[in-house]
């Protein structure tokens, strides 16, 4: 029998390369930095990483890893448990008072993944006779999370203002109970920072609450770093916040659910991934309190980071490629075709520049791109590089087509 099955999965996989749109995994043999060893997947040597979500360059910090070590010591390593078994070290409530004071909101919730995060607010919080307006480019775990519920689906057009106060309307007429707007606070395809302020005034008009995905902004976007809600001036105006320490809070892994004391209460109680997953390892919560304190001194590098994005985005439209509009980290160089744009990360790659063709399904047909991510930890010198490759492999990859 399982033959049978081999032999679909074969080809199913076989239709992915054809298409374009197989997803090699690359091996390095170095920390992760600005600059990492490729010892896997692509021509071996130390390349420059404009791939990773390592904003602020925190991700091999030496006050963070010494931290980390000195944590296995007092900590261990693991807590084979979760949460309200025996699973609870101090190390993990001091890094939920520090996020809920951090992120202006009364308690915060750890998870293992803000993946596990979004998968446990929607079917815990709401019934069928609730309901979600959810943006329509919001990130996968959001619209897996949504899926898990009971509650009535409704979705908006991204950023589209209009269709949202459509979406209200029909929810309010349908008698939903609770409504909950929900959408990414920066769009991890394509740098997009959501509405916030809009967002906020609908929900008031309409008595709904609002919870943002925070995972591309929560310490270098807005002046302390708190996100889009510091962003817009909105922080006592959002319910919910969900996020990640594995980006720009140091790059390892967890989630949490920053939000209203109640709210989050429910979820100790009845959310599902948090009640049966293992407590998130006390490593990672010592070296995000590192990184929080690091945070609060951290004003030159979200400077640098600005500056580096101005300067790749800049170079880059000077050089003729499309770079979706914005000032974010996230620059997506916009290439189209599927199998131009893995073509075209090989190319980067054999010229020392590591960065991902992004294609269907990850973004919609037809609009593959690569997806550059700039970090604090990358010289003025680092991006220009990476300007003069992409230059260098866009006329390789015409004389391949030629």
């Amino acid at each position: 029998m399982f033959e049978t099955v081999r032999e679909d999965l074969r080809a199913t996989l076989d239709e992915i390369r054809s298409a374009g749109l197989h997803k090699p995994e690359r091996v390095i043999g170095t920390p992760q930095s600005a600059a990492v060893a490729v010892t896997a997947g692509g021509t071996p040597g130390e390349v420059l990483n404009f791939c990773a979500n390592n904003y602020l360059g925190l991700a091999d910090h030496p006050e963070v890893i010494a931290a980390a070590k000195d944590a296995l010591d007092r900590w261990g390593y693991g807590m084979a448990s979760v949460r309200f078994i025996c699973g609870t070290q101090e190390v993990h409530k001091e890094l939920e008072a520090r996020l809920s004071s951090f992120l202006g909101q009364e308690d915060t919730i750890l998870y293992s993944s803000c993946f596990d995060a979004n998968g446990g607010v929607f079917e815990t919080l709401l019934g069928a006779e609730d309901a979600v307006i959810s943006d329509a480019l919001n990130h996968a775990s959001i619209i897996d999370g949504i899926r898990l519920s009971k509650a009535r689906r409704f979705r908006y057009a991204n950023r589209d203002m209009a269709e949202l106060e459509a979406r209200l309307k029909e929810a309010a007429e349908g008698g939903a109970r609770r409504k909950l707007i929900v959408t990414d606070g920066v769009f991890s395809m394509d740098g997009y920072v959501a509405p916030l302020t809009e967002i906020c005034d609908l929900a008031d008009r309409y008595g709904a609450m609002v919870m943002v995905d925070d995972s591309h902004a929560v310490g270098f976007v807005g002046p302390g770093g708190r996100g889009t809600p510091e962003l817009h001036g909105v922080m006592d105006r959002v319910d919910i916040i969900t996020g990640t320490l594995g980006k720009a809070l140091g790059g390892a892994s967890g989630g949490y659910v920053a939000a209203r004391a109640e709210i989050v209460e429910l979820l100790r109680q009845r959310s599902r991934p948090y009640l049966f997953s293992n407590s998130l390892a006390p490593v990672i919560a010592a070296a995000s309190l590192k990184v929080l304190d690091l945070l609060e001194s951290a004003g030159d590098l979200r400077e640098r980071l600005a500056a580096n994005t101005a300067l790749f985005r800049t170079k880059m439209t000077e050089a003729g490629f499309e770079i979706l509009p914005g000032d974010h980290a996230i620059a997506p160089v916009m290439i189209g075709d599927a199998a131009k744009a893995g073509r075209m990360a090989e190319l980067l790659l054999e010229r020392g520049v590591y960065v991902i063709g992004f294609s269907y399904p990850v973004v919609p047909m037809g609009q593959a791109r690569i997806r550059v991510q700039l970090s604090a930890a990358h010289s003025t010198a680092d991006v220009e590089r990476a300007v003069a490759a992409f230059v260098d492999a866009r006329a390789a990859l015409t004389a391949d087509q030629g």
